[in-house]
This record gives C-alpha cells, structure tokens and sequence, in this order.
C-alpha cells in the first residue's frame, strides 16, 4: 500500500482523534499494571509467606520494570519510525502492547505456577515497556508533523491527553468490576477482566496502519532520508539535547507516578482508605486534566514552551509539601484536592512537552531523538518513584522525605529547560554570526 501525503483541514483532526486514542488505550494498559500491582499482584504472584512490605516492593519492582526497558523501546521503534514512517512504527507498538497486556490477564499466579509466574510476568512488563517506549513518540509525531506550524503545541497536547484518559478508563474498570464482585472474587479472578480488554488495542494497530497517512513534515524531508542508524547519529550530535531532555521529564514523570500509584498503596495499607475512595480521587483529578493539557499546549504556540514549563516544575515541587498532608486527612474531598491540584500543576509541564521535545531534534532523527529523551525521563522518574517512596516512608515512618524527594526532582526539570532555553539561543546566535 503507497502511503499518501494527508490533506490539509479535516486530516490533521483525524490523525490527532486516532493518534489521542491510541495513546489514551495504550496508556489503559500500561496503568492497569500500576493499579493492579498496588492491590492485586503481592497477593498474587509472590510467596504467601512475604512480609507485606516485602510483597508490595517486589510487586512495584516488576512496575519498575516497565520504565527500565523503556529507552529500549523508544531507540528500536525510534529507528523503525525515521527509517520507514511514523504510522508503521506507531501500529507496530500498539500491536505489541495490546498482545503483551492480554498475557498478563492470561497468567497462573504463584499458588499455580510457582517461581515461574512472576518470571512470565516480569518478561510480559518488558514488552509492554518497549510497546510503550515506541509509541508516544509515534503518537506525538503523527500529532505535530501533520500540523501546521503555529498549532503543534496545540494539536500535540491531543497525544498528551492520551495519559488522563487513560488513566480514567483504568480506574473506571476497576472500579466497576470491583464493585460488581465480592472481594474474594475480584482478588481470585475479577482483576484479569481489565487486561484481557486490551485486545481493542490490537484493532487500533489495524486502524492506524491502513487507514492514517504519514505526516505531512516527515514526507516532505525525504521519508527514510537519514544518512546511517538514527540512534548514532542522535548520540553524536544531539546528546545534550536528550539529556536535558530526559531531565526535564522527571518532575512530570516522578509526582505523576506517586499520585497515581503509591498514594493509593500508601492510602490502603497505611491509611486504612478504601481502595474506591482513592481510585475516584485520582480518576476525578485526571479527568480535570483533560482541558487544562489542551489549554496548555494551546498557550505554548502563542507564548512559548519553556516559560510555561518551568512555571509548572516550581508549582509542582511547592505542592509536594501539601500532598501528604492532605491525603493524611483521609477526606475523599481534600484527596481529590491534592491529586487535582498535582495534576493541574503537571499539566503545566505536559501539554506542551509533546511539541517541545519534537522541536528539539530536525525530522530526520526526530522520532528516535524525542522519544529517547522523553524515555529516559521515564526511568529516572516514575519507574523507581514508588520503590523510592515506599522505602523512604519504611526507613522515616514520615512522608516529609517523600516531598523532599519530588520537590528535588522538580528542581531537576526547571534547570534542564532552562539548559534547553540557552542551548537554543546559542544556536541562535551562532546561526546569526554565521
């Protein structure tokens, strides 16, 4: 099948719909992981004989897993993306991750299976670590290089979007198959029914490669046009870039990943919370999350990216210090209060990071350039978040070192887009000596 350069006008609405879709499924996917190792997976797939707090390390170490592969995912689905297009690469990620997730709603626990079922079920996260790897750069790409140049922040904040989205549906299945079944049912078989939903995935993947064209920037720069593999060439000349990059991501990444995922563990087992007042908190701040991304992404094209995204670290590192304590109080209004207030402030940094990480790198090398920044973000953040929380709250009995913790890697992502901001006006400036 030949692909087609899109149409302008409708086009680029049918590509960020479907590019938003397939990120909001693929992200269902890989945060029903997160949510079902904070309930379900210490029970299931580890000794019953483990410490609790033992248990629940193991079960986040397997999340952990996910992260660590991640950079894996973006470099080979980074080169399949500037070798042969963005939508082959895409469709190809959705594929895996949609396979990938189905197994693990297909796995024996350890009563049944022994050793082998956490092994099965650390080599399943690995796939979906690099399905995940290689598919926000897909989807970003597909967004930002159909779009005209004044609204690539704003049609990029579409594949953003894909997080909270993906996040609300996670919780909502959850939430209604736990409240369908009795505990003991959800527990023995009830939490599979989430993952085997991601069969649609693989459709979506059927979808995007017969029906999307690709991007109208990467068509016109000569499809394939790089000059030997894309990751060398990024490492050669665009290290820098991807450094900062990935450290301008950790702040997003680490407190995302705490609000989502270790309040709810921290919530049940420390708290005493009930599980459903924690996942309606965080369903409720994400779906406020929707419009503030769009809006923001929207302002980056008027006003810039950087200036709106430093604002968001400083925000966010402040709000560390009220997080806790507000989830403390055990009121499911001040915990909806905390996480939406977090996620308003992250938005900050996310709408527009989909455009700015995109602009970073020219479109030969783009997609592995961008999506390896943005993984190795990934892993430094929210892939060892909640290990770190849970041992900091196990050595402190406190959650103080908690934000300290996030509050520090907020610091980290204000200094490298301020890096990134004068990197860009050196190359400006030799640009115009030259």
């Amino acid at each position: 099948m030949t692909d087609k350069v899109p149409a302008p006008g409708a086009s680029i609405v049918k590509v960020a719909v479907t590019a938003a879709a397939a990120a909001a499924i693929e992200w269902y996917d890989f945060f029903i992981y997160g949510t079902a190792a904070a309930l379900v997976f210490p029970a299931q797939f580890f000794p019953a004989d483990l410490p609790p707090l033992v248990a629940q390390i193991a079960a986040f170490s397997t999340f952990a897993v996910g992260f660590i592969v991640r950079p894996l995912g973006g470099a080979v689905f980074g080169h399949l993306g500037d070798v042969f297009g963005r939508k082959r690469a895409l469709s190809g990620a959705l594929l895996l991750m949609g396979l990938a997730t189905t197994g693990v709603g297909l796995l024996p626990g350890y009563a049944h299976a022994g050793v082998a079922a956490p092994l099965a079920l650390v080599a399943l996260r690995f796939a979906q670590g690099l399905a995940v790897g290689g598919q926000w750069g897909g989807a970003a790409l597909m967004a930002i290089e159909s779009a005209p140049s004044g609204r690539r922040g704003f049609y990029g904040s579409f594949v953003q979007i894909g997080v909270p989205v993906g996040l609300v549906l996670a919780n909502v299945v959850f939430l209604l198959v736990g409240k369908g079944l009795t505990p003991q049912a959800f527990q023995a078989w009830g939490w599979r029914l989430p993952f085997l939903l991601s069969v649609v995935l693989v459709l979506i993947g059927g979808y995007v490669r017969r029906h999307l064209e690709e991007p109208r920037e990467f068509e016109t720069a000569g499809a394939g046009a790089v000059q030997g593999p894309p990751l060398a060439r990024v490492l050669r000349d665009h290290l820098g870039d991807v450094l900062l990059a990935g450290g301008a991501f950790v702040a997003n990444n680490t407190c995302f990943y705490m609000a989502i995922t270790y309040v709810v563990a921290y919530g049940t087992a420390t708290l005493g919370i009930a599980k459903e007042t924690l996942l309606a908190a965080v369903m409720l701040a994400s779906a406020f999350m929707l419009p503030v991304l769009i809006a923001c992404g929207g302002v980056s094209d008027k006003f810039g990216r950087r200036g709106i995204f430093m604002i968001g670290a400083v925000l966010a590192g402040l709000w560390s210090f009220a997080l806790f304590p507000l989830i403390e109080t055990a009121s499911p209004v001040l915990i909806t209060l905390a996480i939406a207030v977090e996620m308003l402030f992250l938005s900050l940094m996310y709408g527009p990071q989909a455009a700015l990480f995109a602009e970073l790198f020219p479109v030969e090398v783009r997609y592995s350039g961008a999506s390896l920044g943005y993984q190795v973000g990934s892993v430094v953040g929210g892939g060892f978040a909640p290990i770190i929380a849970t041992a900091l709250f196990a050595r402190f009995q406190s959650t103080m070192p908690i934000s300290v913790y996030l509050a520090v890697m907020c610091a980290v992502s204000f200094l490298s887009v301020l890096a990134l901001s004068r990197r860009a006006r050196a190359r400006g400036s030799r640009a115009t000596a030259g």
